[in-house]
Parts: C-alpha cells; structure tokens; sequence
C-alpha cells in the first residue's frame, strides 16, 4: 500500500493539478525540450514556464540540467507510480462497489421477471 502522507506523493497531485503543467509534462514524452520550448505553446513568459517547471522539478517529475545559458528539461516517469499505485487503490474499490451494484440489480430484475406461460419458449 502506497503510504497516504508521503510528501512527494503531495508534490505530485500539486504538480499534476494544473493543465499546463500536465501539458508540458506531455511534451517531455516526445523527448528533451528547453524551457523556451516548453512555454512557447502556452504563449507564457519564460518566468511564468520556470515556475511551473520547478513545480514539476519538486515533484520529481522532469530533470532541469543547464547547458552555457539553455535550460534542458527531460520527464523522469518514476514519481507517478506511487500516484498511480494510490489512485489504483481507488480504482478498486469502485470496481467492487460497481460490481456489487450490479449483482444487486440483476437479483432484484430476477425476482420482477413475470413468471412464464407454457410455449413461451418457442
């Protein structure tokens, strides 16, 4: 079980909760991008894109490493498997409620079924 108050798994939904975050995130699977390349979708400043970056950075989830004056960012996946291995904890738990749900409802459609006349089968 994943532990609930683990605080990288607090910095990855923080990272995850924002959509340009989970955007660049996207980007980085297609491979290394510069900040400037990161932003330039989001028509953002590159302030506004290093914010986010470091979000992302404190999660864990992309590495920052700088080369003469660029910044290159590049997805490290690892921290969203405890994020993933949490929510799948959820996931099943909704499965076997959905599943008992239906057990339920189809006992109880059983039970209503009008009862058959002979040559109803034919």
């Amino acid at each position: 079980m994943v532990e609930l108050n683990a605080p990288q798994l607090d910095s990855v939904f923080h990272a995850l909760g924002d959509t340009t975050r989970r955007q660049m995130l996207r980007d980085l699977t297609d491979g290394e991008r510069t900040v400037g390349q990161l932003a330039q979708p989001f028509s953002i400043s590159l302030a506004a894109a290093s914010k986010h970056i470091k979000a992302l950075e404190n999660a864990g989830l992309i590495h920052r490493e700088v080369r003469g004056r660029t910044h290159f960012c590049r997805l490290d996946p690892g921290p969203l498997a405890s994020a993933h291995q949490w929510l799948n904890y959820y996931e099943r738990y909704w499965s076997d409620r959905l599943d008992r749900l239906e057990r339920l409802l189809l006992e109880e459609d059983a039970g209503k079924s009008p009862p058959r006349k002979k040559g109803d089968d034919q």
